[in-house]
């Protein structure tokens, strides 16, 4: 694709332009912003809606963003609240876990679809999304949800500069992500969970930190911030920053050394496939051979 913004939002509105009408799933990111713009732009406002999912598992502040956006943008806005929560097969966080989530998302979605008319289910997956285990992309594909931004061929850079091109809010707005993506596969996912989660981002937003994630280990916070932000962290500010969340619920407070990262929660399915043991299962290993090698006569 050529460089700047001007072929990016030709090459989306030709996508979005044979749809006729469009019923867009909208979280009030960057990347729902933009498909959202340009389909209001290409079909007309009067042919669009914005469906936008209330649940715990997003913060409050996403769905008045969603508002905003989509009343500036004169597009018909529809919310409604998803029971994921009360679904088994997404409350036990198993790896799939985004697949029933999305499920519900885009039942309402069709539900939404079908009661303006819109002719098509529309997303705002980009191209870079397709590079992480994402289970929520094949619930999309199987209700037939296209997705404007990869068929154009855009990853995130190109959709942020075409955002701030159209002069969209959301342009500077960093990634966000379902809380649920905080807490490890495997570990059930409640509504005390989620909301000490975004209670702790929000103590770290308020120190000066952020980006941010805070992912939640049963008593072990582990924090996840941008890497030019570690030294002040473990210096004048990381007295507090353990007060705080302490003050939360956590007994320990740990700072990943990696980094902020999309998807950390996923490297332990990556250690999986490539044969590496957990971090628990190399723990025992390694108790394994040293009590090995304290028996007598090795």
């Amino acid at each position: 694709m050529s460089a700047g913004p001007a072929p990016a939002l030709a090459a989306v509105e030709r996508v979005i332009a044979s749809f006729g009408s469009a019923c867009v799933a909208f979280s009030g990111g960057v990347d729902s912003s933009v498909v959202l713009a340009i389909a209001a732009r290409a079909l007309g406002a009067e042919q669009v809606t914005a469906f936008t999912a209330a649940s715990e598992t997003y913060r409050e502040e996403e769905l008045e963003r969603a508002r905003t956006v989509a009343a500036e943008l004169g597009v018909r806005h529809v919310v409604r609240r998803t029971g994921e929560l009360d679904d088994e097969c997404f409350a036990a966080n198993p790896p799939r876990r985004c697949y029933h989530c999305k499920a519900h998302l885009l039942d309402g979605l069709a539900a939404a679809a079908a009661e303006d008319r819109r002719a098509v289910l529309v997303d705002g997956a980009n191209r870079d999304d397709l590079g992480d285990f994402r289970p929520g992309m094949q619930a999309a594909d199987e209700r037939g949800v296209r997705h404007p931004l990869v068929e154009a061929g855009l990853g995130k850079q190109q959709v942020r500069a075409l955002a701030a091109a159209l002069g969209l809010p959301t342009a500077d707005l960093p990634a966000q992500a379902c809380l649920a993506s905080r807490i490890p596969y495997g570990e059930r996912i409640t509504v005390a969970k989620l909301r000490q989660v975004a209670a702790a981002e929000d103590a770290l937003g308020q120190l000066g930190f952020g980006p941010c994630r805070v992912r939640h280990h049963g008593a072990i916070a582990r924090v996840e911030l941008p890497l030019e932000q570690l030294t002040c962290a473990v210096g004048e500010a990381r007295a507090v920053i353990v007060e705080r969340l302490r003050d939360l619920g956590w007994t320990y407070v740990t700072l990943d050394l990696g980094g902020l990262r999309s998807g950390s929660m996923n490297e332990v399915l990556t250690a999986r496939v490539a044969g590496r043991p957990r971090g628990d299962e190399a723990a025992a290993r390694g108790r394994r051979r040293a009590q090995h090698r304290r028996q007598p006569g090795m």
